[in-house]
């Protein structure tokens, strides 16, 4: 098989696998995987639109409603409207998130050192290297 074409099989299988566990790991916090995921990144972007999270997140805008209402039921996030333009809602994490985010962090981290132990730094500088030029590229698309 092509190196290429098995990197990118191999890639596809460790994300899902990745992903799959990591879920298991948080679900008793009551959170799906696409309602944790919507919490990092509203975290690392401070407030998004919901047309710009639905595009991170990589759900449609409808799916992404009914994920926001369920964050909001909870208490975790705040729609605020953006500026003179009523359409556009800004979402806004509430301080409630802040231990839900802490808790999702602190098991992902024990996470990542368990799947990561014993590989050498060297090898994980490349392999970020090469994800990230692969990441670039596909942003162009």
């Amino acid at each position: 098989m092509d190196p290429s074409k098995e990197f990118a099989v191999e890639l596809g299988r460790v994300a899902r696998r990745w992903r799959t566990l990591l879920n298991a790991r948080v679900k008793h916090l009551g959170l799906t995987q696409a309602r944790w995921i919507a919490l990092l990144h509203l975290r690392h972007s401070g407030c998004l639109a919901q047309r710009d999270l639905a595009d991170k997140i990589g759900v449609e805008g409808p799916t992404l409603v009914r994920l926001l209402d369920a964050l909001q039921e909870r208490g975790l996030i705040e729609r605020l409207e953006a500026g003179d333009d009523r359409r556009v809602k800004k979402i806004h994490l509430t301080e409630s998130a802040r231990p839900v985010i802490d808790e999702i962090d602190r098991i992902a981290d024990a996470f990542r050192k368990e799947v990561m132990e014993g590989i050498h730094p060297d090898d994980l500088a490349t392999a970020h290297r090469v994800l990230r030029l692969i990441g670039s590229r596909l942003e162009g698309f």
